[in-house]
Order: C-alpha cells, then sequence, then structure tokens
C-alpha cells in the first residue's frame, strides 16, 4: 500500500481543513500519514483512519534552532515512513517538509493558500523567509495556488518557475455541511468575522466600523468575532484588548467553534475586511454556501469571492470608511434584498469553489506524480 503524507502546522487546520480530502484519499486504497503538532485534534485525525505522527512546530517563531529541529524531525519521520509524496500546507511545513523530503526521496506537492505577510514586511526574518521560501519551492515537484495574485509573485521573483503548478478554487466549501440557512427577519441585523484575531486581518477596522453604526442604529445591529485569540503572531489581538471592545458593548466574541455552520446560520452578512496575502479564506467560501452575502476588501484572495453588488460588496483595505460605508449598505438593504444576495453567492460557491473540484485536483496530481494517471 502506497503512502501519503498530509502536514501543516497544527493538528486542527488538518481535521478542519482537510478531513475530506484525507477521507478521499483513504478512499483511494492509499495510506495516509497526518503529521502536524499535537492538539486537541490529533486523536480525530487518527479516528478518520490516518495513521498520526507529531512534530514540533514554532508556527510563529523566526529562531533557527527550532526550525532546524523541525527540518530534522521531518526528515526522520519521512525516512523511517516512506512516504511517496507529501502534501503540505501552511508556510513553514511548505518550506521544511519540502527540503526535508527532497532529502529523504519523497516527492513533494505544496499548497501556497497566502503569503501572509511574507511579501509585505521588509523586516530581517520576512527576508529570510522569503530567500527560504525561494529555494524550498524550487525543490518541490508539484505547488498549487489559491489565486493568480500569488502565482504572479511567484513568477515576478523567479520562484519554483521550472515546477508543475496548477490553481485551485481555495480549500473549496464542502456543500453537502455547509447548506443554504437565511437569517431570521427581526429587525435586527447581524454580521460575523471568522478569522484569526490578527489586526492583519482587519480586525480594528471592523471594531471602528461596528463602533460608528453601533452608534447609529443601536441594537439593530450586532457585530460578532469568532476564531482564536492571542496566537503567537505579532499582529495577534490579546484577550485583554478583546474583553475591552466585549465590554464596552461594540462587539460579541464568540470564542472558537467546532460547530462554525451553527454561527453562520444566525448571520445576515459574512465580513472579512483583510489586508493579510490570504489563499481564498475558508470563512468566506462557507458563508456563501450557506447563502450569505459576503462584505471584504480588494485584496489578494477575497475579491475572488465577491462580485461586487451581486452577492456582496468590496471594500477598500485598511479603510474604517469604506468598510462602514458597505456594511450600511447590508443594513438598509430590504430582508428579501439580503436573501437574494445570498442565493447568489451559494450559486457562486457551487459554480466555482466546490470542496469536490479541489479534492479531484489533488487526487489527480498525486496519481501524476506516482505516474499513476
Amino acid at each position: 500500500m502506497k503512502s501519503i503524507a498530509i502536514t501543516a502546522n497544527t493538528s486542527w487546520y488538518l481535521y478542519n481543513f482537510r478531513k475530506n480530502t484525507i477521507l478521499a484519499l483513504l478512499e483511494q486504497g492509499y495510506r495516509v500519514i497526518a503529521i502536524a503538532p499535537v492538539d486537541d485534534y490529533s486523536q480525530k485525525l487518527t479516528d478518520l483512519g490516518a495513521t498520526y505522527l507529531p512534530v514540533k512546530i514554532d508556527s510563529g517563531g523566526t529562531n533557527p534552532v527550532n526550525d532546524i529541529v523541525t527540518f530534522y524531525a521531518f526528515y526522520k519521520l519521512y525516512k523511517q515512513h516512506k512516504p511517496c509524496v507529501t502534501l503540505n500546507f501552511t508556510p513553514k511545513n511548505n518550506i521544511y517538509s519540502t527540503l526535508a523530503a527532497k532529502c529523504a526521496g519523497v516527492k513533494t506537492l505544496n499548497n501556497i493558500a497566502g503569503l501572509g505577510a511574507l511579501f509585505i514586511n521588509e523586516s530581517v526574518a520576512s527576508k529570510i523567509a522569503r530567500v527560504l521560501y525561494k529555494y524550498s519551492q524550487n525543490q518541490a515537484d508539484f505547488i498549487f495556488f489559491q489565486n493568480e495574485d500569488d502565482r504572479a509573485l511567484f513568477k515576478q521573483h523567479k520562484i519554483a518557475q521550472g515546477v508543475m503548478s496548477d490553481r485551485l478554487p481555495g480549500s473549496g466549501a464542502d456543500l453537502s455541511r455547509f447548506t443554504v440557512s437565511p437569517a431570521p427577519d427581526d429587525g435586527v441585523t447581524r454580521f460575523l468575522l471568522i478569522a484569526r484575531m490578527l489586526f492583519d486581518k482587519g480586525i480594528g477596522q471592523y471594531v471602528e466600523a461596528a463602533r460608528a453604526l453601533k452608534k447609529q442604529y443601536g441594537d439593530a445591529v450586532e457585530f460578532r468575532l469568532l476564531g482564536f485569540l492571542d496566537v503567537d503572531n505579532p499582529s495577534a489581538v490579546s484577550k485583554a484588548q478583546m474583553n475591552a471592545w466585549a465590554a464596552e458593548g461594540v462587539v460579541n466574541y464568540l470564542g472558537t467553534s467546532d460547530n462554525v455552520e451553527a454561527e453562520i446560520a444566525q448571520v445576515d452578512c459574512m465580513v472579512l475586511p483583510s489586508y493579510y496575502r490570504e489563499g481564498v479564506p475558508k470563512s468566506l467560501l462557507e458563508a456563501g454556501a450557506m447563502g450569505k452575502p459576503i462584505v471584504t476588501t480588494d485584496n489578494v484572495g477575497c475579491r475572488e469571492t465577491v462580485d461586487d453588488g451581486f452577492n456582496g460588496f468590496i471594500c477598500e483595505p485598511r479603510s474604517t470608511e469604506s468598510l462602514t460605508d458597505a456594511l450600511n449598505k447590508i443594513i438598509i438593504m430590504p430582508h428579501s434584498e439580503r436573501l437574494k444576495f445570498g442565493v447568489n453567492s451559494r450559486h457562486k460557491i457551487e459554480t466555482e469553489f466546490d470542496e469536490k473540484i479541489v479534492i479531484n485536483k489533488y487526487l489527480v496530481a498525486v496519481k501524476q506524480l506516482l505516474n499513476e494517471a
């Protein structure tokens, strides 16, 4: 039985974002080796039928010793378990798993799910990371991009020009799990932002817009946040800051959830004012699949999910004024019009972002690398 490794910087990510990919590989008769740091979701990967192997990854850190340890850990796992192909997700996995796989004679398929702040910041750490990205991606066998902007950026920086590549419609949305769920027409317009709580995701602009609109509309509007707080990232929102916003009554912080569809179902509109280099944000795809209008920025990865004025609105990155204006359009819109936007969202996701399209592309690429196509 041929083994396929699948790696990410958290078990949570593999379970929540790549569960159906793992199941599809298992159904094809492959042994699946899931490699990620230990967390509450590691056992769930085993329960799916994968062989779970732990690895330490300092996701937000810049200590080179930790990264060398991560590289060597991947190398030992690949030499011991001998997968034929490794599918890598998240930035450090794309770098260190790729380099280790090359040394161990394992073929590599990488997913560039947005480049975060890597090509925005000019810090020493970002410059070093760019060099590592360039070197490691040149060693890959196949690269999937989630948007054409990232593909063009690789070409501009002459990264992986000789490597086979293709574009995916993000991570896709599971259309059987995320079904159309119209919001109640009860006189309250509810907004939801799902993301890691990072200022780069536009959390600050969202709070400022909420403050202005709450002042105008009072309890007729509600602004919710869902996602990991106080994460290991320089742009992270602190617990103290979130508590202050909640105490002010501007936003409701919902924590995290394994049942995000229940949270999405309750709201009228999904919001992501990100200026981070996204892949294609999963939260927007899932909200679109559930028939929700979307407000997001004219930003890499985000703009792909919205046809402005058809299933939502596009606003300018880093602009509280532009975001506030877009959210106000949703508020003053009749409920029936919001539902129409939601129908348009669902249609867009069905035709462009079905997760089955994504999984099938992975299976074809794996077979190609194994010369089984």
